[in-house]
């Protein structure tokens, strides 16, 4: 089971850290992601942190302000979203085990993928 946590309203130029804990699994032994959903538009894979090598990859629609991390420790993971704009208000989706492709880069779930329930961004002054 995947939860996520920590979306909210914030105001544009903000920060907000969403979070995602996982259980009955190990998030380490999967690739893992971080997808969205705006309304009316499809569902899109912003970041991933590949299975075994733990290199990470996003999508240029968020590159240079949003980072990717894993708590081990905690079997979470963790979306930074800095200078955030209207245009980032969406639904946010953790996912595990899923491709995750570096160059170029890509999220693709599979039928195995597990995904949270999603959390809500809302940008908005």
């Amino acid at each position: 089971q995947l939860v996520e946590s920590g979306g909210g309203l914030v105001q544009p130029g903000t920060s907000l850290r969403l979070s995602c804990t996982a259980s009955g699994f190990r998030l380490v032994d999967y690739a893992v992601a971080w997808f969205r959903q705006a309304p009316g538009k499809e569902r899109e894979g912003i970041s991933c942190i590949a299975y075994q090598s733990d290199k990470t990859t996003y999508a240029d629609s968020v590159l240079g302000r949003f980072t990717i991390s894993r708590d081990n420790a905690k079997n979470t993971l963790y979306l930074e979203m800095d200078s955030l704009t209207p245009e980032a208000t969406a639904l946010y989706y953790c996912a595990a085990d899923l491709n995750c492709q570096l160059t170029p880069s890509s999220m693709t779930p599979h039928r195995r993928t597990s995904w949270g329930q999603g959390t809500q961004v809302t940008v908005s002054s």
